[in-house]
């Protein structure tokens, strides 16, 4: 932010400084302060884990002092100096090669010793703060991952404790829509937010980036994911060449390609609910041309009316290039929209001999597992 004032210009002017745009103090964090949750918000890459290790750098500062700065960062036995970071079990895979006490992030990381845990869910997070009822300072890892209890967890300890909470996480889908429930939550509960911005990735763009893109490789071109794609994919910050495996960047408006929005509402959405009504017929045949032969199907007809723009139809395209795009949308309807059963599951799947591996991963990844 650039602050402004005219009088503050004049008199710097009279004194024989040059026209200069003074922007916002970069600040150390503040531990006085009780009660926050403060949520850092930004798409992938934008420096959300980095901007907690700075806190962490922080806290290392400020426990060196005594007396009455001991007192100002103290409510009761909590000492917001103390800082105990937990990351999501479902994250474990994400930073394979830095050790296991790490708060990692791109280019770097810092060692927290035994400050450091994982949590599964909001029930064993409030464990942890039972276990560590000294602790002042909770960063908790992409919050939006645990379950909507979490926000309101937070909330009662900060306002009876006098705990604050850092909370770098992605409250935005690869789709940019709030990633769940617990996002929304979040942002209604938060105290403050910062948000992030990154460059966009896209090799001729230098255009701030709001939005997390997911994307394939393959057979080294870009796959932009389709609409319906699953919504949780649980995997590493590697590069992958696996049409099953996806990869993220971030860009801007005019490069965050996500085909296939209108036909999830206009054709896939609308055949689930059918089928939820006991007319399984037309879901059937759509999946059967979208996992044997994809141009006699009513996605690839969607996409190719819709995709006008010559500079992006190639890429948009290119999302039917991926395996699986059946299984893709059958973990949509049932993981996300809940509009089949589990005996309509098995029977589709067993009809067009679907691929029952990836199928087992994906509904694990997004908490719906499913016996096949």
């Amino acid at each position: 932010m650039i602050q402004k004032n005219s009088e503050t210009d004049q008199f710097l002017q009279s004194l024989g400084f040059p026209r200069l745009n003074i922007h916002a103090m970069s600040r150390h964090h503040d531990f006085e302060a009780a009660g926050k949750r403060i949520l850092v918000i930004g798409p992938m890459g934008s420096g959300k884990t980095e901007f907690s290790a700075r806190i962490w750098r922080d806290s290392r500062i400020a426990l060196r002092k005594k007396g009455l700065a001991a007192r100002m960062t103290s409510t009761g036995s909590v000492d917001r100096r103390d800082v105990f970071v937990v990351r999501s079990s479902l994250d474990k895979s994400r930073f394979p090669d830095y050790p296991d006490d790490a708060l990692a992030y791109r280019g770097g990381y810092e060692r927290c010793g035994s400050r450091i845990g994982a949590a599964r869910d909001s029930f064993s997070l409030e464990i942890l703060i039972a276990e560590n009822p000294e602790v002042g300072t909770w960063i908790i890892d992409e919050a939006a991952f645990f379950d909507e209890r979490i926000a309101y967890l937070m909330k009662d300890e900060a306002e009876s404790r006098g705990l604050c909470f850092i909370l770098p996480t992605l409250v935005l889908n690869f789709r940019r829509e709030i990633f769940n429930q617990t996002a929304r939550l979040l942002l209604e509960t938060a105290t403050d937010i910062i948000p992030l911005t990154a460059y966009c990735e896209h090799e001729e763009c230098l255009r701030d980036s709001l939005y997390t893109y997911r994307y394939y490789l393959v057979d080294g071109r870009e796959c932009p994911a389709l609409y319906f794609d699953p919504l949780i994919i649980i995997g590493g910050d590697r590069t992958r060449h696996d049409g099953k495996e996806p990869n993220y960047c971030t860009r801007c408006d005019e490069h965050h390609y996500l085909p296939g929005k209108e036909y999830t509402f206009f054709t896939l959405k609308p055949f689930g609910e059918l089928a939820a009504r006991g007319n399984i017929a037309p879901l059937l045949a759509e999946l059967n041309a979208l996992a044997g032969n994809i141009e006699e199907s009513r996605l690839y007809a969607s996409l190719a009316s819709r995709c006008s723009d010559d500079a992006s139809r190639e890429v948009q395209m290119n999302a039917l290039r991926v395996p699986c795009i059946a299984e893709r949308a059958l973990v949509y309807l049932y993981a996300e929209q809940n509009l089949l059963s589990e005996e309509q599951m098995r029977y589709v799947i067993r009809e067009l001999n679907l691929d029952r591996d990836y199928l087992s991963q994906r509904l694990a990844d997004n908490r719906r597992p499913l016996a096949l």
